[in-house]
């Protein structure tokens, strides 16, 4: 196998098969690359973080205070989980992932993010779906404290608000599933999500039945493959 391009895993999971990859590029530079792929989808690069570390950046400014306890709906390549780990602020981050597959990249630390994230005694890992945890306020986030409440949720998981990684996640997207959700925030609490969209006009109106007021930020990255400016899409929404 070239020493350009190696598969460190592949396993069938709940959505297909899932896979690790790490490559490099010479024209981009002398760094390791690392993918996921389900089936022959692209789900993730460590060459696009930009938004990933947006969506921690951008929903933690929008809270005072200090103690604060977080989730983190989707592990993916860590970035965002890193990402939050880095305010002084937070004291216990639970970081939500329905694929033990995925988890066990960090915890073997296969991939790069995993041993920083393993070294921070503030970071749990939960093996679950974010979405039957999400809407159900009685158990929550956290496996040891039935209906705790959080500071903030920030999810990445979804492609967007309307194209889903698996189908059954289109029914989390109502007004009485994220206002279920929002149980689970303290007040003045912040969900954010990512999208890889532009922000969308319905989906923000939909946010505004379940929160008191909802910010959409676009967030801009160069892309080497298109050789132009990428956008993604940040929503971040404030409990009343």
């Amino acid at each position: 196998m070239s020493l350009l391009f190696k598969e460190i895993d592949s396993q069938v999971s709940s959505i297909g098969q899932i896979s690790l990859r790490r490559r490099r590029i010479p024209a981009f530079g002398d760094r390791d690359i690392y993918e996921v792929k389900l089936g022959d989808e692209f789900l993730m690069s460590s060459m696009f973080v930009e938004a990933e570390e947006a969506l921690s950046t951008l929903g933690l400014a929008a809270l005072d205070g200090d103690n604060l306890s977080v989730v983190v709906g989707g592990l993916g390549l860590g970035y965002t989980a890193v990402t939050a780990l880095k305010d002084e602020r937070i004291d216990e981050l639970f970081v939500v992932d329905a694929l033990d597959t995925v988890i066990g990249w960090h915890k073997d630390e296969k991939v790069p993010l995993g041993k920083i994230l393993n070294a921070d005694p503030r970071n749990t890992y939960v093996l679950g779906s974010f979405f039957d945890l999400a809407i159900d306020p009685s158990a929550g986030f956290d496996p040891g404290c039935p209906g705790k409440k959080f500071d903030a949720i920030l999810l990445d998981i979804d492609h967007s608000p309307t194209e889903f990684l698996d189908v059954a996640n289109a029914s989390f997207y109502t007004t009485e599933n994220l206002t279920l959700m929002a149980k689970q925030l303290r007040s003045k609490g912040v969900f954010a999500m990512w999208s890889q969209n532009l922000p969308e006009a319905d989906f923000e109106a939909l946010l505004g039945t379940a929160f008191e007021s909802v910010e959409s930020h676009v967030v801009s990255f160069f892309n080497p493959f298109q050789n132009n400016v990428s956008t993604n899409s940040v929503y971040v929404c404030i409990k009343a």
